[in-house]
């Protein structure tokens, strides 16, 4: 599904001192399943997940999206990417505090409003919402309810591809098991990427990219590993 080759993105251009987020990457992903990127704090794996979603130019190099390369797309052409195939959670869960969790998840929806609720309802309870918790502001919700609500949106287009950026970090041991667990279920039939620096969360990966220095270290899959 998605292809890099020779993938490069510098920041500070202009200074003498050019700084690497990602180096000559070279990686195939998968049509579906579970991958997790994993390095340290400025390692440049979120940038890597920023420049596959189209929201981040490289530098040099290219990026290929079902065979196509989506690059040097025009910007109404990211837009729509963005909004028909792919879906994306945050460390933060970014809802509107005034809204409930049901209004929350269907904000971004693409189908008609009465549609769109009772997806978001069935999404909700599916993750682990209670009933009586659909109708909370996230002020009323706890950190793993909010995750989930930030889940549920990210979900309700059905994207192909799922982008999680660190989606666990705010989280206590048993809410991020059960965000990852949701997360290994949406990846049977989907493409689900991770972000992350715990290595704890990507016990059941199909592939775990390690990233060090801007560079791919390692790629691993099951009962195999293979140096990128």
């Amino acid at each position: 599904m998605f292809e890099l080759k020779n993938a490069t993105m510098i920041y500070d251009m202009d200074k003498e001192e050019k700084v690497y987020a990602m180096r000559n990457i070279s990686l195939q992903l998968p049509d579906k399943g579970l991958v997790g990127i994993i390095g340290p704090s400025g390692s440049g794996k979120s940038t890597m997940m920023y420049t596959m979603s189209t929201m981040k130019n490289l530098t040099s190099g290219e990026i290929l999206y079902n065979g196509k390369p989506i690059t040097n797309i025009k910007e109404s052409e990211r837009q729509t990417l963005r909004r028909d195939e792919f879906g994306f959670i945050f460390q933060r869960h970014y809802l509107v505090p005034y809204l409930t969790a049901v209004e929350n998840a269907v904000l971004a929806a693409n189908c008609p409003k009465k549609e769109a609720v009772e997806k978001a309802r069935k999404i909700l309870l599916d993750i682990g919402l209670k009933k009586n918790e659909l109708d909370k502001i996230p002020a009323k919700l706890s950190g793993g309810q909010r995750q989930r609500v930030a889940i549920a949106r990210a979900m309700m287009n059905d994207p192909k591809v799922l982008f999680a950026d660190e989606p666990t970090a705010s989280l206590d041991h048993e809410n991020a098991y059960l965000v990852m667990d949701r997360l290994r279920e949406y990846a049977m039939e989907r493409l689900v990427i991770v972000i992350t620096h715990d290595h704890s969360i990507l016990k059941s990966t199909d592939m775990t990219i390690e990233v060090w220095d801007g560079s791919v270290s390692a790629v691993k899959v099951p009962d195999a590993t293979k140096i990128a």
